[in-house]
């Protein structure tokens, strides 16, 4: 047996002695996927997994946002209250996915091992994280439309503006899944990442489709703190007949931005959890 440099190993390729002696060449080590390409199969793979319970999902996540809705519309009457009301409610259907699948989901992946076949696999770990979120959130945009579209016939608010929901859902998603996807990764157990993520849903209900001008000083703070506050805060001004689009845009670019930086401790807590 012959040793092998440790630098012919790390070039992927290594040459051994001459055919003639009875020596084989050793084959060069597979490259280490792309992140897109990556990306692109997790998704589909995700997404063929969660097709299962797209209409259970769907009606939940829906039916939980209109009845919000409907019980608040016996104390608020409409104006600013109608259309945070409206645009939280319809966020909140992006919430229950994000923050409380996703950190089950993951939580779950952790503690049945899922985690090491992944980490076989040379698949970058962002492609994993994104992956999955991305997966989870394409089914929340109808069920954010029809929420959307209910409220605004329910508080008859105007429906001219609602395209702003592609941008809402997409951007806020990304927000709210990246924490999901961290709480599910980071938690201990299992048991407290299913929890951690029903915490951070009610959080989203509570300071989300509150208005603002009716929560305590220190509740606000916490509001402002919260991911998903931007695309409601964005979503409620394109109810005004006028909207403020420069305002819009701020709201979706902050939303962005933690978007971003969520899913990047989200990256960072899947490779703290694949290699313990």
């Amino acid at each position: 047996m012959s040793t092998l440099p440790a630098e012919a190993l790390a070039a992927g390729a290594v040459r051994t002695a001459p055919a003639g002696a009875g020596e084989r060449t050793a084959a060069p080590l597979a490259p280490r996927a792309r992140l897109l390409p990556a990306l692109a199969a997790v998704y589909r793979a995700q997404l063929s997994r969660a097709r299962v319970a797209r209409i259970p999902l769907l009606f939940v996540a829906t039916f939980q946002s209109i009845g919000i809705m409907v019980l608040m519309r016996g104390v608020v009457d409409g104006g600013a209250e109608a259309r945070a009301v409206v645009a939280g409610s319809s966020v909140l259907v992006v919430a229950f996915v994000a923050l409380n699948l996703l950190a089950q989901y993951f939580g779950q992946l952790r503690a049945s091992g899922g985690l090491d076949h992944y980490a076989t696999l040379p698949v970058p770990p962002a492609a994993v994280v994104l992956g999955a979120a991305g997966a989870y959130a394409s089914f929340t945009l109808p069920g954010t439309v029809v929420t959307a579209v209910t409220g605004s016939l329910l508080f008859q608010l105007p429906l001219t503006h609602l395209w702003i929901v592609a941008a809402v859902v997409p951007l806020s998603g990304a927000a709210l899944a990246g924490v999901g996807a961290a709480l599910g990764l980071l938690a201990p157990r299992q048991e407290l990442a299913t929890l951690l993520g029903q915490l951070g849903m009610s959080a989203a209900l509570l300071l989300g489709v509150l208005p603002a001008d009716r929560l305590p000083g220190p509740v606000g703070w916490a509001r402002d703190l919260l991911p998903s506050t931007y695309g409601v805060e964005a979503l409620a001004r394109t109810f005004d007949a006028s909207p403020n689009w420069a305002a819009v845009a701020l709201d979706l670019s902050v939303c962005a931005a933690v978007g971003v930086a969520s899913l990047a401790a989200a990256t960072w807590a899947y490779r703290r959890a694949a290699v313990r």
